[in-house]
């Protein structure tokens, strides 16, 4: 099973703020054993955020949306999701019933009447439209809930931009229905420093270890201006824990063989 992540919004691609949602779903992940496999930005135009929720769809993975989900004139994550299903966009009963809750508290907190009739009441209500099917997320923060469309053993899961209300619903969804995953596919990083090497001499190494071991992947890091190692070549392996010793072993000798420079030893 392979974990996503789509984030949603212009202010993200101009700069106007920086998004926070990549280093935290990462963290979320990594501490249930789990690993990001890839991630994706889109600004706010309904044709891009329609396709890459048709290709998030369709690849089986569990794939967190970010942003876009709110009831204004630049929100489309909701018509975009539904246009990608090929369904309609329906009232969802519990989401309506979250949102007058929501809207009532937010009457006795300002002390006026609850009034369901007013134009910007029933304006609200937009918020619990969701694709047809779709389940429902619960907002710790607010009420106002996220949806779910399910293929399978994934699907997407769409939570608001909002990282106090974003990073505990994407939490809910790991530790409810992803909670059989968590260790299971547990992976870790050996490498080592290399100085005075360069990657293209390394190049046939990395590529023998990975056509040796099935699974592993090896990685380079070069760098020119490191403040404790200066130049050098961060050169490691990674993948699951049973495969990953042997895998580290065999890059060892080679670099031996080879009578490399070597540095620290890092494990994550």
């Amino acid at each position: 099973m392979n974990f996503g992540l789509v984030i949603i919004g212009d202010e993200i691609l101009s700069g106007k703020r920086a998004d926070k949602h990549l280093p935290k779903v990462i963290e979320l992940l990594a501490a249930r054993g789990l690993s990001l496999s890839w991630a994706r930005y889109v600004g706010d135009e309904p044709a891009r955020i329609t396709a890459d929720l048709k290709a998030a769809f369709a690849s089986g993975d569990v794939v967190f949306s970010c942003g876009g989900i709110g009831a204004t004139p630049d929100d489309h994550t909701r018509q975009c999701a539904a246009a990608a299903l090929g369904v309609p966009l329906v009232l969802h009963p519990e989401a309506r019933d979250f949102v007058i809750e929501r809207m009532k508290d937010v009457a006795r907190e300002q002390a006026t009447t609850f009034d369901p009739d007013r134009d910007d009441n029933k304006h609200r209500l937009n918020m619990a439209v969701f694709p047809e099917g779709a389940q429902i997320i619960p907002n710790p923060y607010n009420k106002i809930a996220g949806f779910s469309v399910r293929r399978g053993d994934g699907g997407v899961f769409f939570v608001p931009g909002f990282p106090v209300m974003a990073w505990p619903m994407i939490e809910w969804v790991l530790d409810g229905a992803y909670r059989h995953l968590h260790e299971t596919h547990q992976t870790r990083e050996r490498s080592v420093i290399v100085f005075g090497a360069m990657e293209a001499a390394l190049t046939p190494l990395m590529e023998a270890i990975e056509g040796e071991f099935a699974g592993v992947k090896v990685f380079s890091l070069p760098s020119v201006d490191h403040p404790e190692w200066g130049r050098h070549i961060e050169l490691g392996v990674k993948g699951e824990r049973g495969r990953l010793d042997a895998a580290y072993h065999a890059l060892m000798e080679g670099l031996r063989v080879r009578q490399a420079r070597l540095g620290p030893e890092l494990v994550r």
